[in-house]
Protein backbone atom coordinates (compact mmCIF):
# COMPACT_ATOMS: atom_id res chain seq x y z
CA UNK A 1 0.00 0.00 0.00
CA UNK A 2 1.34 4.17 -0.36
CA UNK A 3 0.64 6.52 1.11
CA UNK A 4 0.42 10.08 -0.87
CA UNK A 5 1.16 13.36 1.92
CA UNK A 6 0.96 16.84 1.38
CA UNK A 7 3.17 19.40 3.24
CA UNK A 8 1.26 20.65 6.23
CA UNK A 9 1.22 24.08 7.94
CA UNK A 10 1.68 22.68 11.26
CA UNK A 11 0.26 19.88 13.65
CA UNK A 12 -2.06 20.91 16.73
CA UNK A 13 -4.57 19.15 18.95
CA UNK A 14 -4.16 16.73 21.93
CA UNK A 15 -3.64 12.96 21.29
CA UNK A 16 -3.83 9.72 23.13
CA UNK A 17 -1.60 6.63 22.10
CA UNK A 18 -1.76 2.98 21.61
CA UNK A 19 -0.20 1.27 24.89
CA UNK A 20 3.59 0.93 24.75
CA UNK A 21 5.03 -2.18 22.65
CA UNK A 22 7.96 -3.09 24.88
CA UNK A 23 5.50 -3.30 27.98
CA UNK A 24 3.08 -4.69 26.36
CA UNK A 25 4.93 -7.77 25.34
CA UNK A 26 6.42 -8.53 28.84
CA UNK A 27 3.88 -8.27 30.57
CA UNK A 28 2.05 -10.80 28.57
CA UNK A 29 5.15 -13.26 28.88
CA UNK A 30 5.19 -12.72 32.54
CA UNK A 31 1.36 -13.24 32.86
CA UNK A 32 1.05 -16.07 31.63
CA UNK A 33 3.64 -18.02 34.02
CA UNK A 34 2.03 -16.08 36.54
CA UNK A 35 -0.85 -17.88 38.51
CA UNK A 36 -4.22 -16.46 38.08
CA UNK A 37 -5.83 -13.66 35.95
CA UNK A 38 -3.99 -10.63 34.53
CA UNK A 39 -5.86 -7.98 33.02
CA UNK A 40 -4.04 -5.51 30.81
CA UNK A 41 -5.73 -2.28 29.96
CA UNK A 42 -4.50 -0.61 27.27
CA UNK A 43 -2.59 -3.48 25.30
CA UNK A 44 -0.58 -2.57 22.33
CA UNK A 45 -2.31 -2.42 18.83
CA UNK A 46 0.43 -3.40 17.14
CA UNK A 47 0.77 -6.40 15.08
CA UNK A 48 4.07 -7.46 16.93
CA UNK A 49 2.65 -7.61 20.37
CA UNK A 50 -0.57 -9.87 18.71
CA UNK A 51 2.34 -12.11 17.95
CA UNK A 52 3.27 -12.26 21.52
CA UNK A 53 -0.52 -13.07 22.64
CA UNK A 54 -0.64 -15.79 19.58
CA UNK A 55 2.39 -17.47 21.06
CA UNK A 56 1.31 -17.41 24.21
CA UNK A 57 -2.26 -19.06 23.60
CA UNK A 58 -0.29 -22.11 21.63
CA UNK A 59 1.19 -22.48 24.59
CA UNK A 60 -1.67 -23.57 26.15
CA UNK A 61 -2.85 -20.88 27.82
CA UNK A 62 -6.18 -18.64 28.01
CA UNK A 63 -6.41 -15.38 26.32
CA UNK A 64 -9.38 -12.75 25.55
CA UNK A 65 -8.76 -9.77 23.99
CA UNK A 66 -11.66 -7.38 23.63
CA UNK A 67 -9.97 -4.02 21.99
CA UNK A 68 -7.19 -2.48 23.99
CA UNK A 69 -8.14 -4.97 26.72
CA UNK A 70 -6.48 -8.22 27.24
CA UNK A 71 -7.40 -11.16 29.82
CA UNK A 72 -4.88 -13.53 30.69
CA UNK A 73 -5.48 -16.90 32.55
CA UNK A 74 -1.95 -17.65 34.01
CA UNK A 75 -0.91 -21.15 34.87
CA UNK A 76 2.21 -20.34 36.90
CA UNK A 77 5.58 -21.10 36.25
CA UNK A 78 4.91 -24.90 35.45
CA UNK A 79 1.83 -24.48 33.82
CA UNK A 80 2.43 -23.83 30.19
CA UNK A 81 1.81 -27.12 27.32
CA UNK A 82 3.95 -28.16 24.23
CA UNK A 83 2.48 -26.29 21.67
CA UNK A 84 0.86 -27.98 18.86
CA UNK A 85 3.02 -26.29 15.89
CA UNK A 86 5.52 -24.60 15.40
CA UNK A 87 5.20 -20.75 17.51
CA UNK A 88 4.85 -17.80 15.08
CA UNK A 89 6.97 -14.44 16.41
CA UNK A 90 5.70 -12.78 12.83
CA UNK A 91 8.00 -9.98 12.60
CA UNK A 92 8.43 -10.00 16.15
CA UNK A 93 12.37 -9.66 17.71
CA UNK A 94 10.91 -9.09 21.17
CA UNK A 95 8.90 -12.04 20.93
CA UNK A 96 11.35 -14.59 19.89
CA UNK A 97 13.67 -13.19 21.66
CA UNK A 98 12.30 -12.51 25.22
CA UNK A 99 9.86 -16.10 24.91
CA UNK A 100 12.94 -17.89 23.91
CA UNK A 101 14.42 -17.46 27.70
CA UNK A 102 10.74 -19.01 28.52
CA UNK A 103 10.95 -21.94 26.15
CA UNK A 104 14.30 -22.72 27.10
CA UNK A 105 12.82 -24.20 30.63
CA UNK A 106 10.54 -26.26 29.37
CA UNK A 107 9.63 -30.16 29.72
CA UNK A 108 9.07 -30.38 25.67
CA UNK A 109 10.63 -29.09 22.26
CA UNK A 110 9.40 -25.78 20.92
CA UNK A 111 9.82 -24.39 17.46
CA UNK A 112 10.14 -20.59 16.87
CA UNK A 113 9.85 -19.19 13.70
CA UNK A 114 9.06 -15.27 11.80
CA UNK A 115 8.37 -13.88 8.45
CA UNK A 116 11.21 -12.79 6.08
CA UNK A 117 12.08 -10.26 7.52
CA UNK A 118 12.84 -11.73 11.15
CA UNK A 119 14.42 -14.90 9.92
CA UNK A 120 17.58 -12.72 8.44
CA UNK A 121 18.15 -11.41 12.15
CA UNK A 122 20.58 -13.40 14.05
CA UNK A 123 20.13 -14.92 17.46
CA UNK A 124 23.63 -15.31 18.97
CA UNK A 125 22.98 -12.80 21.45
CA UNK A 126 20.50 -15.17 23.41
CA UNK A 127 21.63 -18.39 22.02
CA UNK A 128 24.84 -18.20 23.77
CA UNK A 129 23.72 -17.48 27.66
CA UNK A 130 21.06 -20.05 27.45
CA UNK A 131 23.40 -22.42 26.34
CA UNK A 132 25.38 -21.35 29.32
CA UNK A 133 22.14 -21.94 31.51
CA UNK A 134 21.85 -25.41 30.18
CA UNK A 135 19.51 -24.82 27.30
CA UNK A 136 19.63 -26.82 23.96
CA UNK A 137 19.13 -24.17 21.16
CA UNK A 138 19.69 -24.78 17.39
CA UNK A 139 18.93 -21.69 14.45
CA UNK A 140 19.40 -21.74 10.46
CA UNK A 141 23.10 -21.82 9.49
CA UNK A 142 23.64 -22.02 13.39
CA UNK A 143 22.77 -18.22 14.51
CA UNK A 144 18.66 -17.54 12.12
CA UNK A 145 15.36 -18.44 12.93
CA UNK A 146 13.79 -20.62 12.94
CA UNK A 147 14.64 -21.49 16.53
CA UNK A 148 14.46 -25.07 17.46
CA UNK A 149 14.28 -25.33 21.75
CA UNK A 150 14.58 -28.50 23.88
CA UNK A 151 13.66 -27.49 26.58
CA UNK A 152 14.86 -28.83 30.23
CA UNK A 153 15.94 -27.85 33.45
CA UNK A 154 17.84 -24.92 34.09
CA UNK A 155 21.09 -23.91 36.07
CA UNK A 156 21.75 -20.16 36.98
CA UNK A 157 24.65 -17.76 35.70
CA UNK A 158 26.32 -14.58 35.69
CA UNK A 159 26.27 -13.35 32.15
CA UNK A 160 27.80 -10.21 31.20
CA UNK A 161 26.93 -9.00 27.87
CA UNK A 162 28.76 -7.40 25.44
CA UNK A 163 25.60 -5.08 24.03
CA UNK A 164 23.62 -3.24 26.01
CA UNK A 165 20.29 -4.90 25.08
CA UNK A 166 17.23 -4.76 26.97
CA UNK A 167 16.12 -8.03 24.94
CA UNK A 168 19.33 -10.06 25.62
CA UNK A 169 18.59 -8.95 29.00
CA UNK A 170 15.30 -9.79 29.53
CA UNK A 171 15.84 -13.16 27.32
CA UNK A 172 18.08 -14.26 30.12
CA UNK A 173 15.96 -13.24 33.12
CA UNK A 174 13.03 -14.85 32.41
CA UNK A 175 14.93 -18.06 31.74
CA UNK A 176 16.48 -17.45 35.22
CA UNK A 177 12.91 -17.40 37.04
CA UNK A 178 13.25 -21.52 36.33
CA UNK A 179 16.69 -21.77 37.48
CA UNK A 180 17.81 -22.81 41.52
CA UNK A 181 19.50 -19.85 42.75
CA UNK A 182 20.21 -16.56 41.45
CA UNK A 183 20.68 -15.53 38.07
CA UNK A 184 22.61 -11.87 37.22
CA UNK A 185 22.86 -10.17 33.83
CA UNK A 186 25.87 -7.26 33.52
CA UNK A 187 25.74 -5.08 30.57
CA UNK A 188 27.99 -2.05 29.27
CA UNK A 189 25.54 0.57 29.72
CA UNK A 190 22.17 -0.05 31.36
CA UNK A 191 19.02 -1.18 28.98
CA UNK A 192 15.78 0.20 29.25
CA UNK A 193 14.38 -0.98 32.98
CA UNK A 194 10.65 -2.23 31.87
CA UNK A 195 11.67 -6.02 32.80
CA UNK A 196 12.71 -5.53 36.02
CA UNK A 197 9.56 -3.23 36.70
CA UNK A 198 7.05 -5.70 35.51
CA UNK A 199 8.91 -8.69 37.12
CA UNK A 200 8.66 -7.02 40.66
CA UNK A 201 4.83 -5.59 40.18
CA UNK A 202 4.19 -9.37 39.34
CA UNK A 203 5.81 -10.83 42.60
CA UNK A 204 9.58 -11.80 41.17
CA UNK A 205 12.62 -10.84 43.48
CA UNK A 206 14.83 -8.49 41.31
CA UNK A 207 17.71 -6.71 42.83
CA UNK A 208 19.37 -3.55 40.72
CA UNK A 209 22.91 -2.55 41.79
CA UNK A 210 24.99 -0.04 38.96
CA UNK A 211 24.97 -2.21 35.26
CA UNK A 212 23.73 -5.49 37.01
CA UNK A 213 20.61 -7.16 37.52
CA UNK A 214 20.24 -10.24 39.53
CA UNK A 215 16.43 -12.11 40.06
CA UNK A 216 16.10 -15.31 42.26
CA UNK A 217 15.04 -18.45 40.64
CA UNK A 218 11.29 -20.38 41.23
CA UNK A 219 9.58 -17.04 43.18
CA UNK A 220 5.82 -17.71 42.78
CA UNK A 221 4.64 -14.83 40.59
CA UNK A 222 0.79 -13.97 40.81
CA UNK A 223 -1.85 -12.12 38.14
CA UNK A 224 -2.32 -8.46 38.35
CA UNK A 225 -4.44 -5.99 36.92
CA UNK A 226 -1.93 -3.37 34.78
CA UNK A 227 -2.90 -0.28 32.84
CA UNK A 228 0.15 0.03 29.81
CA UNK A 229 1.54 3.97 28.85
CA UNK A 230 1.36 5.39 25.56
CA UNK A 231 4.00 4.58 23.95
CA UNK A 232 7.15 6.97 23.95
CA UNK A 233 8.78 5.81 21.06
CA UNK A 234 5.35 6.38 18.89
CA UNK A 235 5.25 9.63 20.55
CA UNK A 236 8.54 10.53 19.09
CA UNK A 237 7.52 10.84 15.73
CA UNK A 238 4.51 13.47 16.65
CA UNK A 239 6.95 15.27 18.66
CA UNK A 240 9.27 15.63 15.41
CA UNK A 241 6.29 16.30 13.55
CA UNK A 242 5.69 19.51 15.70
CA UNK A 243 9.10 20.50 16.57
CA UNK A 244 9.36 21.17 12.93
CA UNK A 245 6.81 22.66 11.79
CA UNK A 246 5.81 26.26 12.62
CA UNK A 247 3.06 27.19 15.22
CA UNK A 248 3.05 23.47 16.30
CA UNK A 249 1.50 23.10 19.36
CA UNK A 250 1.04 19.55 20.31
CA UNK A 251 -0.23 17.49 23.29
CA UNK A 252 0.46 14.01 23.54
CA UNK A 253 -1.46 12.08 26.66
CA UNK A 254 -0.45 9.38 29.41
CA UNK A 255 2.93 8.95 27.88
CA UNK A 256 5.33 6.60 29.72
CA UNK A 257 8.43 8.76 30.93
CA UNK A 258 10.56 5.73 32.21
CA UNK A 259 13.89 7.18 32.99
CA UNK A 260 15.88 4.54 30.61
CA UNK A 261 13.37 5.65 27.87
CA UNK A 262 13.26 9.41 28.29
CA UNK A 263 16.49 9.71 27.23
CA UNK A 264 14.65 10.94 24.23
CA UNK A 265 13.17 13.87 25.87
CA UNK A 266 16.16 15.06 27.23
CA UNK A 267 18.57 14.88 24.12
CA UNK A 268 16.03 17.23 22.20
CA UNK A 269 15.21 19.47 25.22
CA UNK A 270 19.32 19.67 24.89
CA UNK A 271 19.31 20.94 21.30
CA UNK A 272 16.43 23.70 22.32
CA UNK A 273 13.21 22.19 22.25
CA UNK A 274 10.17 23.56 23.88
CA UNK A 275 8.92 20.30 25.80
CA UNK A 276 6.67 20.27 29.17
CA UNK A 277 6.35 17.21 31.19
CA UNK A 278 2.41 17.83 32.89
CA UNK A 279 0.53 15.54 35.18
CA UNK A 280 3.54 13.17 36.30
CA UNK A 281 2.36 10.10 38.23
CA UNK A 282 3.50 6.50 38.82
CA UNK A 283 1.56 3.78 37.35
CA UNK A 284 2.11 -0.04 38.33
CA UNK A 285 5.96 1.21 38.34
CA UNK A 286 5.80 2.88 35.46
CA UNK A 287 5.90 7.15 35.56
CA UNK A 288 2.90 8.62 33.15
CA UNK A 289 2.78 11.81 31.98
CA UNK A 290 1.26 14.34 29.32
CA UNK A 291 4.13 15.89 26.96
CA UNK A 292 3.65 19.42 25.27
CA UNK A 293 5.27 20.03 22.56
CA UNK A 294 5.61 23.62 20.61
CA UNK A 295 7.53 24.19 17.59
CA UNK A 296 11.31 25.03 18.17
CA UNK A 297 14.56 26.11 15.78
CA UNK A 298 17.11 23.46 17.28
CA UNK A 299 20.91 23.55 17.36
CA UNK A 300 21.58 19.88 16.08
CA UNK A 301 23.44 16.58 18.32
CA UNK A 302 25.42 13.81 18.60
CA UNK A 303 24.45 10.50 19.26
CA UNK A 304 26.67 7.84 20.59
CA UNK A 305 28.30 5.56 23.33
CA UNK A 306 25.18 5.18 25.79
CA UNK A 307 22.94 7.88 24.82
CA UNK A 308 23.23 5.03 21.08
CA UNK A 309 21.53 2.60 23.16
CA UNK A 310 18.83 4.70 24.78
CA UNK A 311 17.63 6.35 21.75
CA UNK A 312 18.26 3.60 19.09
CA UNK A 313 14.31 2.91 18.20
CA UNK A 314 13.76 6.63 17.66
CA UNK A 315 17.23 7.00 15.36
CA UNK A 316 15.39 7.18 12.07
CA UNK A 317 13.05 9.40 12.97
CA UNK A 318 15.98 11.95 14.59
CA UNK A 319 17.95 11.64 11.48
CA UNK A 320 15.34 13.03 9.42
CA UNK A 321 14.82 16.06 12.14
CA UNK A 322 18.53 16.58 12.15
CA UNK A 323 18.39 17.90 8.72
CA UNK A 324 16.53 20.67 9.46
CA UNK A 325 18.29 21.55 12.54
CA UNK A 326 21.13 24.35 12.24
CA UNK A 327 24.29 21.89 13.11
CA UNK A 328 22.69 18.52 12.13
CA UNK A 329 22.87 14.87 13.75
CA UNK A 330 25.75 12.62 13.94
CA UNK A 331 24.85 8.99 14.97
CA UNK A 332 27.79 6.75 16.50
CA UNK A 333 28.17 3.10 17.50
CA UNK A 334 24.83 1.87 16.42
CA UNK A 335 25.69 -0.99 14.18
CA UNK A 336 23.01 -2.92 15.93
CA UNK A 337 20.56 -1.06 13.11
CA UNK A 338 21.33 -2.78 10.71
CA UNK A 339 20.46 -6.07 12.16
CA UNK A 340 16.49 -4.55 12.85
CA UNK A 341 13.82 -5.14 11.03
CA UNK A 342 15.97 -3.56 7.87
CA UNK A 343 19.18 -2.23 7.79
CA UNK A 344 18.23 0.83 9.37
CA UNK A 345 21.45 2.80 8.68
CA UNK A 346 21.27 2.16 4.96
CA UNK A 347 17.37 2.78 4.21
CA UNK A 348 17.71 5.87 6.46
CA UNK A 349 20.55 7.01 4.17
CA UNK A 350 19.06 6.30 1.01
CA UNK A 351 15.36 7.80 1.87
CA UNK A 352 17.08 10.63 2.94
CA UNK A 353 19.06 11.26 -0.35
CA UNK A 354 15.72 10.71 -2.06
CA UNK A 355 14.61 13.66 0.17
CA UNK A 356 17.24 15.95 -1.53
CA UNK A 357 19.30 15.88 1.86
CA UNK A 358 23.02 15.14 2.00
CA UNK A 359 23.74 11.67 4.73
CA UNK A 360 26.69 10.11 4.85
CA UNK A 361 26.31 6.50 5.72
CA UNK A 362 29.12 5.41 8.81
CA UNK A 363 29.67 1.82 9.27
CA UNK A 364 28.03 2.25 12.71
CA UNK A 365 25.72 5.51 12.19
CA UNK A 366 25.65 8.54 9.91
CA UNK A 367 25.76 11.86 9.32
CA UNK A 368 23.40 14.51 8.41
CA UNK A 369 24.34 18.27 8.08
CA UNK A 370 21.69 20.69 9.35
CA UNK A 371 20.05 23.69 7.25
CA UNK A 372 18.95 21.42 4.46
CA UNK A 373 15.82 21.85 2.41
CA UNK A 374 13.24 18.87 2.46
CA UNK A 375 12.28 17.93 -1.08
CA UNK A 376 9.08 15.71 -1.58
CA UNK A 377 9.55 12.24 -3.29
CA UNK A 378 8.69 8.95 -3.46
CA UNK A 379 10.69 6.79 -0.30
CA UNK A 380 10.34 3.08 0.53
CA UNK A 381 9.40 1.65 3.90
CA UNK A 382 11.09 -1.68 2.86
CA UNK A 383 9.28 -3.34 5.40
CA UNK A 384 10.17 -1.55 8.19
CA UNK A 385 7.25 0.51 10.75
CA UNK A 386 10.11 3.23 11.81
CA UNK A 387 10.97 3.59 8.52
CA UNK A 388 6.94 4.55 7.20
CA UNK A 389 6.72 6.57 9.73
CA UNK A 390 9.91 8.60 10.19
CA UNK A 391 9.61 9.43 6.23
CA UNK A 392 6.07 10.42 6.35
CA UNK A 393 6.67 12.96 9.09
CA UNK A 394 9.42 14.07 7.13
CA UNK A 395 6.75 14.41 4.11
CA UNK A 396 5.18 17.04 6.35
CA UNK A 397 7.48 19.16 6.25
CA UNK A 398 8.75 18.71 2.65
CA UNK A 399 8.68 21.04 -0.43
CA UNK A 400 5.95 19.08 -2.49
CA UNK A 401 3.89 15.73 -2.10
CA UNK A 402 5.53 12.39 -0.96
CA UNK A 403 4.75 8.76 -1.44
CA UNK A 404 5.50 6.38 0.87
CA UNK A 405 5.55 2.97 -0.46
CA UNK A 406 5.28 -0.10 1.93
CA UNK A 407 3.04 2.14 4.24
CA UNK A 408 1.12 -0.49 5.63
CA UNK A 409 4.33 -1.63 7.26
CA UNK A 410 3.40 1.05 10.38
CA UNK A 411 1.16 -1.26 11.74
CA UNK A 412 3.60 -3.53 13.09
CA UNK A 413 3.78 -0.96 16.04
CA UNK A 414 0.71 1.33 15.25
CA UNK A 415 -2.02 0.62 13.06
CA UNK A 416 -4.13 4.07 13.64
CA UNK A 417 -0.66 6.09 12.67
CA UNK A 418 -1.94 7.04 9.15
CA UNK A 419 -5.41 8.30 10.82
CA UNK A 420 -3.54 9.95 14.11
CA UNK A 421 -1.40 11.99 11.62
CA UNK A 422 -4.12 13.04 9.53
CA UNK A 423 -6.03 14.03 13.01
CA UNK A 424 -3.07 16.65 13.62
CA UNK A 425 -2.44 18.16 10.33
CA UNK A 426 -6.20 18.17 9.50
CA UNK A 427 -5.90 16.81 6.24
CA UNK A 428 -6.15 13.29 5.13
CA UNK A 429 -3.51 10.84 3.63
CA UNK A 430 -4.31 9.36 0.21
CA UNK A 431 -4.38 5.65 0.17
CA UNK A 432 -3.74 3.69 -2.68
CA UNK A 433 -3.26 -0.28 -3.04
Amino acid sequence: MQKRISPAASVSGSITLPGDKSISHRYAMIAAISEGDTLIQNYSTGADCHSTLGCVRALGIEVEKRGTEARIRGRGLDGLRAPAGDLDAGNSGSTIRMLSGILAAQPFRSRIFGDESLSRRPMQRIMQPLAAMGARITGREGKLPPLEIEGGPLHPIDYVSPVASAQVKTCVLFAGLFAGGTTSVTEPVRSRDHSEIALREFGADVRVERETVSIAGRPRLSGRELTVPADLSSAAFFIAAALMLPGSSLAIRGVGLNPTRSALLDFLAGMGADIQIRNLESRSGELVGEILVRHSVLAGGVIEKGLTAALIDEIPVLAVLGAVTRDGITVRDAAELRIKETDRIRTVAENLRRMGVDAEELPDGLVVPGLQRLHGGEFDSYGDHRIAMAFAVGALAAKGDSVIQGAEAASVSFPGFWDTLAGITGQPTESRE
